[in-house]
This record gives C-alpha cells, structure tokens and sequence, in this order.
C-alpha cells in the first residue's frame, strides 16, 4: 500500500531529471548578452548571411565591433 505512492514520485521525480538532463528547457533559448538577437554581432551577422553587405564589410565592420565591445567568448 505505501509503495504505491512511493513508486509514482519516484516515476515523476525521474521523468523531470531525464527532461532536464536531455536540455529541455521549454521554449526558452539561451540566457544573457550573447543571446540576443539585437546585439550588434547578430545583426551584422544576419545582413552577411543574407547578403546585405560583402565578407570585405563584414570583416571590417566585425574588428570595429571588435576594438569597441571586445569579444565576448
């Protein structure tokens, strides 16, 4: 009789661990100034992907971002 609860947290408690070793994290994306899809690096990223600007802009727009924000790792 006292196993039978026993065994349901224990199947939940399991079910949780598996979800949150597996990354499942809902819909939320990763956190902080990296993850931004406003950040400067993304937005420059996003016009060279698609095509707004040439890899010789690119580059020299990145070492400008670069000198003035520092790379972030």
């Amino acid at each position: 009789m006292l196993l039978f609860p026993l065994f349901w947290a224990l199947a939940v408690g399991l079910g949780i661990t598996l979800l949150r070793r597996t990354g499942w994290r809902g819909r939320r994306g990763p956190r902080g100034p990296a993850a931004r899809d406003d950040s400067p690096l993304a937005v420059l990223g996003r016009r060279f992907a698609s095509g707004d600007i040439d890899e010789e802009e690119y580059w020299r727009r990145l070492s400008v971002l670069d000198e003035q924000f520092g790379r972030r790792g």
